[in-house]
């Protein structure tokens, strides 16, 4: 049973903030503790002001993109989409989708999620040959936790192993979900987005 399953159906929310408290009071000079993939996602997702949502099931990740639609009064708005089949999934919702970078949000798949910096792993793939900086400051990213990897070493041997004939271009990661004084250089010519994450159980 996964991290994210146990904690959703188990734990309580105050089981939940005293974990989070034991992991924030941690001097920065200690040594890592040695956290599953999972788990280590979540933390550092979350302490990157990341927000998501777990499902565990395809009916889940409907209803919780509703939620998201609802909260913030993006039906019938333009939604940048390049992908064809998350346009048909989520044809019921009364979206316009479309490749126009000025819309309401950003609706895409990613690489892989990378448990030790909380970031989300992307290509050409979803963003084609945008620039991050070029899309709309609100992301929806679905996702499933087979994807989870530890480095982004990994990931992107993942990548390449994925795609054997044709490597895809523009390569970069996405990990500043709030305002951050410090980026490193796998951020460069990133910007901070408003991402919600819809994390599927899939293991």
């Amino acid at each position: 049973m996964s991290l994210f399953r146990r904690l959703f159906s188990s734990k309580s929310k105050s089981d939940q903030e005293s974990k989070e408290r034991h992991t924030d009071d941690r001097s920065k000079y200690m040594p890592e503790v040695n956290l599953p993939v999972d788990e280590g996602f979540m933390i550092n997702f979350k302490r990157n002001g990341g927000k998501f949502l777990y499902c565990d099931t395809e009916d889940e990740i409907l209803d919780s993109f509703d939620k998201i639609l609802l909260e913030n009064d993006w039906y019938e708005k333009e939604v940048c989409c390049f992908d064809m089949s998350l346009q048909h999934k989520f044809s019921g919702y009364n979206l316009e989708f479309t490749n126009k970078t000025t819309s309401s949000f950003f609706f895409a798949t990613c690489e892989y999620l990378i448990a030790d910096s909380g970031s989300i792993l992307i290509s050409s793939n979803q963003l084609r040959e945008k620039k991050l900086t070029e899309l709309p400051d609100n992301f929806i990213i679905l996702a499933a936790t087979s994807q989870l990897v530890k480095t982004i070493g990994e990931g992107l041997k993942g990548i390449k192993e994925k795609n054997k004939n044709a490597i895809p271009s523009n390569i970069t990661t996405i990990k500043n979900f709030e305002p951050q004084k410090e980026k490193d250089f796998l951020s460069y010519g990133s910007s901070s987005k408003n991402l919600y994450l819809l994390l599927l159980e899939d293991l």
